[in-house]
């Protein structure tokens, strides 16, 4: 069985408990304005043009079939529109600034990444993640490889946005050890605008989750102005307080790291200009949700 990637990351810490090899899927169904990994979004193989890292040697030219890459005094210009995302002009540049985003990979040939690195794993509590994009947009691949990685004995997390059918969120907690939960927004109608898709059935997830005894982590990405109001802030710890099995609340500070390959992908950047979160700002948003917690529920419930 094979599925859509676009990178396997070694070393991860940040991306659940301990040292992890996180594996990112490809293809997701939100389209978040305030997306860092925009080439996660398309399902199909994506072909990015880092303009700054380009030396215009012409080598790309004489690979590409389909003439995609032309130059008018030492100019590179790219004609996206004709590109059959082959790679070739990818692999004749040796100075990064085309990069093939996508590919197909087996279960197997993923966790013989990840097996790779199993003893730093058992030191640190660590496992493999499976990001995104959104995982559970390839359901079967992705169930088949999180069971592969539990018959290795291999701890499991996967990042999710929520929205897919509860049958495919019932079916992959079998094997997920936790799961690292995104609220994105509270109010249905401003989720939708925000992402594309409503708030409601990622809920409903969320509490399916609950219900059978699955550990969850809140990650709650926050943009100033944007989604840091006081409504949305006291919804978070409502939701987190109601979860039987939390480990604890993530805040994911608005950074501007991705910025670049929007330009890279051609793609709008509907953020462009936007300061990051201040460490300022990130420490009032997690005082301001453990304090609502604390008046909800009186739960001492880890905020970060």
């Amino acid at each position: 069985m094979e599925g859509n990637i676009f990178d396997i990351q070694r070393f991860c810490v940040h991306d659940g408990p301990g040292i992890r090899t996180t594996v990112f899927f490809k293809g997701c169904p939100l389209k978040c304005i305030w997306c860092h990994n925009p080439e996660s979004q398309k399902a199909a193989v994506d072909l990015a043009y880092y303009a700054d890292k380009c030396f215009a040697c012409g080598d790309c030219a004489q690979a590409c079939p389909e003439s995609c890459h032309t130059y008018t005094e030492e100019k590179h210009i790219f004609n996206r529109s004709a590109c059959t995302t082959c790679g070739k002009c990818a692999k004749s540049c040796a100075f990064g600034a085309l990069e093939l985003l996508g590919k197909r990979e087996s279960v197997e040939g993923i966790l013989s990444e990840v097996i790779k690195d199993s003893k730093f794993y058992k030191n640190s509590g660590g496992g493999m993640t499976v990001s995104g994009g959104e995982p559970l947009m390839q359901r079967e691949f992705l169930a088949a490889l999180l069971k592969g990685a539990k018959e290795q004995g291999i701890h499991t997390c996967i990042e999710t946005c929520g929205f897919a059918s509860q049958d495919a969120v019932a079916e992959i907690a079998k094997y997920t050890d936790i799961f690292l939960f995104d609220i994105k927004e509270t109010d249905d109608d401003r989720h939708k605008e925000l992402t594309g898709v409503p708030f409601s059935p990622i809920l409903s997830n969320l509490m399916l989750l609950n219900s059978i005894g699955a550990s969850v982590i809140l990650r709650c990405p926050l943009v100033p102005d944007v989604n840091t109001r006081e409504e949305h802030l006291f919804n978070i710890a409502k939701i987190a307080s109601s979860l039987d099995n939390l480990l604890e609340v993530n805040v994911m500070a608005y950074h501007l790291l991705g910025n670049s390959k929007y330009d890279a992908l051609d793609m709008k950047n509907k953020l462009c200009g936007r300061k990051a979160m201040s460490a300022e700002q990130k420490a009032e948003c997690i005082g301001k949700i453990s304090e609502n917690i604390k008046q909800i529920s009186g739960k001492h419930i880890r905020v970060c």
